[in-house]
């Protein structure tokens, strides 16, 4: 069945008919379930591991911002933008070139990055209208503006001042809400900008001083820390020059995980 949250509700009641049921674990299924697990609490199902307000906070881009400026984290500059307009408005406030991609996606689907005027309008009038599900299109069938302003209202526009010859890591560990155990160091081969699941990685850093890779390692434990992480947390990272930047935090089983756990040997989704 698809990972909706009416069919996981439907299999979940099956479970409880058969005996009690004591929680769901949402952390291994990549970005869907996190997106269900607030309507699973809702429906009073337990939540094992992470807290849906930890998953939140570590989701919603304000709340995550103002976690890093409490923790003195580097992010690199960025905006929301909720509308056309907004865009437009961020664009000149954070200048060229952007990474721009749209929140809650999978796959880094529909993110670019941006190097003069001509690619933004091309992919706000472009691109953007392509992921306009067919009942707003039906609401506003010859107005684009109508549409991806409706489609940014609830998935707003993020954009991150795009960090050129940055090297992007990757690190996944593992928490338990008092101890962190940082599992994987990986350096990308292909410069930030390149999504994940399209570049490739190598495990330990063969590039990176030792003193990066502590700065980190350290950075990767407060974040557990300061997220209540129970599970597994991905943290990923762009080093530019002397600067170790943070770009997003998942609390959740990366794509890396399996490669992490064969690579050193420590069964990593066992351990979580």
């Amino acid at each position: 069945e698809p990972l909706t949250q009416e069919d996981v509700l439907e299999i979940l009641r099956t479970e409880k008919s058969n005996g009690t049921l004591k929680g769901v674990i949402v952390q291994f299924g990549g970005q869907t379930p996190l997106k269900l697990a607030h309507g699973l609490q809702e429906a009073g199902i337990p939540i094992l591991g992470t807290s849906v307000d930890s998953i939140d906070l570590a989701e919603d881009r304000d709340r995550f911002k103002r976690l890093l400026d409490k923790l003195g984290l580097k992010q690199p500059q960025n905006g929301i933008a909720y509308s056309v307009e907004q865009s437009r408005l961020v664009l000149q406030e954070l200048g060229l070139p952007l990474v721009v991609r749209p929140s809650y996606v999978l796959g880094g689907r529909a993110m670019e990055i941006l190097r003069d005027e001509q690619a933004f309008e091309r992919y706000l009038l472009g691109t953007l209208p392509e992921l306009v599900p067919n009942d707003i299109k039906a609401r506003y069938p010859n107005d684009k503006t109508g549409q991806i302003n409706t489609l940014l209202g609830k998935n707003p526009l993020l954009f991150d001042r795009y960090l050129s010859d940055a090297i992007e890591v990757d690190v996944d560990c593992v928490a338990d809400g008092k101890d962190v155990f940082i599992a994987g160091i990986m350096e990308h081969i292909e410069e930030a900008g390149v999504h994940s699941g399209d570049s490739a990685c190598a495990i330990p850093p063969q590039t990176l001083p030792n003193w990066v890779v502590e700065v980190i390692s350290s950075y990767a434990t407060s974040l557990a820390n300061a997220l209540g992480v129970v599970g597994l947390l991905n943290v990923q990272f762009a080093v530019s020059g002397t600067t170790v930047y943070v770009i997003e935090a998942n609390p959740r089983a990366s794509r890396t995980v399996p490669f992490v756990a064969k690579a050193t040997g420590v069964p990593l989704a066992k351990v979580a």
